[in-house]
């Protein structure tokens, strides 16, 4: 079983994949910001971990990380202030993969959106550009890299209830998939190491999330 670092832990999505990781097994520390969030956290059967990865150097991240073996990236500035979200999902995000790297945890999942690559096509007077903008140079810097990492796209996301389905490929256009269908394909991928270095770009669908992840 695996000793997981879940960054941005009180997220919506984080918060609802915590307890699946529990429920088969693993070690899952969720790394939240605000400590008034820690009890949220908790009651999914995950331990606190208070820690602003936005503030961190590279030398604290790596102590952040230290001890872990899969990284799941769930974190995001939340949109607004273009300037926080470079901050969060850019350059925090690649000083965790950096982390990750330099000590050992070899297992990285990304959550990042349907869509980003460097034809995302959001225009620059978009208030989502700067998100597509810093999910696209975060992707690339982790497939550069030599982890293990897979990368997972979902597309518009609904507080739906889960399906327990997804349909995945980049050859569909971008619908929507709820988000805890996306915490059943996190728990999903870490349990399959032949879904490493691999893209999944994905919406709600007809393929069972336990056989959606193949290579």
């Amino acid at each position: 079983m695996a000793r997981i670092a879940l960054i941005g832990g009180h997220g919506k999505v984080a918060l609802l994949t915590a307890p699946l990781l529990v429920e088969a097994g693993h070690t899952v520390d969720a790394i939240v910001r605000n400590p008034d969030h820690a009890s949220d956290v908790e009651a999914t059967g995950a331990t606190a971990v208070v820690a602003d990865v936005e503030q961190l150097d590279e030398a604290g991240t790596e102590d952040l990380l230290n001890g872990y073996d899969t990284v799941v990236w769930s974190a995001g500035a939340g949109g607004g202030d273009p300037e926080r979200t470079y901050a969060v999902d850019r350059d925090a995000a690649i000083r965790t993969m950096d982390a990750a790297a330099k000590i050992g945890a070899r297992r990285y999942v990304m959550v990042s959106y349907f869509g980003a690559g460097p034809d995302h096509g959001v225009p620059q007077d978009s208030s989502f550009h700067a998100y597509a903008d810093a999910k696209t140079a975060a992707d690339a810097h982790l497939e550069s890299t030599d982890l293990d990492w897979t990368i997972l796209r979902p597309s518009g996301l609904t507080d739906d209830p889960a399906t327990g389905a997804i349909s995945v490929g980049a050859d569909q256009d971008a619908s929507q998939v709820s988000r805890a269908d996306v915490a059943a394909a996190i728990a999903a991928v870490v349990e399959r190491p032949e879904s490493a270095r691999h893209v999944y770009e994905f919406n709600q669908g007809s393929t069972p999330v336990a056989q959606a992840f193949t290579a």
